[in-house]
C-alpha cells in the first residue's frame, strides 16, 4: 500500500468478457448449478487476505485477516486504491463485515470479539462478544446473520447481539460445513464454502441450498492453494455482484449464467 494511505489507530487497537468452463445445469439432486460471465475486472491488493466485502453507496469496504496484518478498509473500486484503513491490533484476526444503520460490524476469528465502527470515518465505537468463532456476517432487513465455519448460520439481534435463531444449512439433505463469507442478495444468503470455488445460495427460511454458483477458473495463474475464493459484495443500486479471494490480484464483477 502507498505511504499516503490515511490510517486510523482505533480505540480497539488500544483495547486490544471471460466465460467459465462448461458446467452442468443441475446437480445430481436437481438443484441448479450456475456458471458465470465476467463483465468487469478491477485491481485488488495482492497483500489483502480478504475476509469480508461490502459495496454500498458507491463505496467498497473490505476486511482483511492474518495476525499482524488485519485491517478494515475503504477502497476505491475502480482503482483499487485504499482510501482509509483501520489497523487491528496484532492479536486480532479480522474476519467478515456487514453494514447496519450507518455502522460497520467486523468479526474476529477466535477472539470471540466483534468490533463496531462508524461507516464514514471508520472510527471505532464499541465492541461485543459472541461464543463461537467468527467467520462471515451479513444482514437482512431486521437481523444479523453470522457464520462460524460450521454448518450453522446464526441470526442475531443487531441491537443487543443476542442470538435469536440457529439455522442448520443442508445440501442434498446433508449438513454443509465450511460456511464462510456471507452476503444477503435478493432475499437469499450467498455463502463462500471454505477451500472451494463454490458459493452456496441458501434459503434463510429452510436452510436448504437452493442453488450453487461454481466459479472454477475465475483466477488460476499464479494461484497457491491458500489463495481461496472469499469475498462477496452485492451492489443493490447497480444490481451487481462482486467477488474476489484471499490475496487475489483482481476483483471481478460477474453475472450468473444458466
Amino acid at each position: 500500500m502507498a505511504n499516503s494511505i490515511p490510517v486510523i489507530l482505533t480505540a480497539a487497537a488500544l483495547l486490544l468478457v471471460m466465460a467459465a468452463p462448461a458446467l452442468p445445469q443441475e446437480s445430481s439432486s436437481g438443484v441448479p448449478v450456475y456458471g458465470y460471465q465476467v463483465v468487469g475486472t478491477y485491481p485488488h491488493d495482492r497483500q489483502a487476505f480478504t475476509q469480508g466485502l461490502i459495496f454500498q453507496d458507491g463505496v467498497l469496504y473490505e476486511s482483511t485477516g492474518l495476525y499482524g496484518r488485519s485491517s478494515l478498509r475503504r477502497v476505491d473500486l475502480e482503482s483499487g486504491e485504499v482510501l482509509l484503513a483501520v489497523i487491528l491490533p496484532p492479536y486480532l484476526f479480522g474476519e467478515g463485515i456487514t453494514l447496519w444503520q450507518g455502522k460497520i460490524i467486523q468479526l474476529t476469528w477466535q477472539s470471540h470479539l466483534g468490533l463496531i465502527y462508524d461507516n464514514q470515518t471508520l472510527q471505532f465505537l464499541e465492541s461485543f462478544a459472541y461464543p463461537t468463532e467468527g467467520w462471515g456476517i451479513t444482514s437482512d432487513a431486521s437481523r444479523l446473520i453470522m457464520s462460524d465455519g460450521s454448518s450453522n448460520l446464526y441470526f442475531l439481534d443487531p441491537a443487543t447481539f443476542r442470538r435469536l435463531e440457529v439455522l442448520p444449512v443442508r445440501a442434498d439433505g446433508a449438513p454443509l460445513t465450511g460456511l464462510n463469507e456471507l452476503e444477503y442478495v435478493k432475499g437469499l444468503i450467498y455463502a463462500n464454502i471454505y477451500y472451494t470455488d463454490k458459493i452456496a445460495i441458501i434459503s434463510p427460511q429452510s436452510g436448504n441450498v437452493t442453488a450453487w454458483l461454481d466459479l472454477q477458473g475465475l483466477w488460476v495463474e499464479g494461484r497457491s492453494p491458500d489463495d481461496v475464493l472469499n469475498g462477496i459484495a452485492y451492489d443493490p443500486d447497480g444490481d451487481r455482484l462482486l467477488v474476489t479471494g484471499k490475496l487475489w490480484p483482481q476483483l471481478y464483477e460477474i453475472e450468473l449464467t444458466a
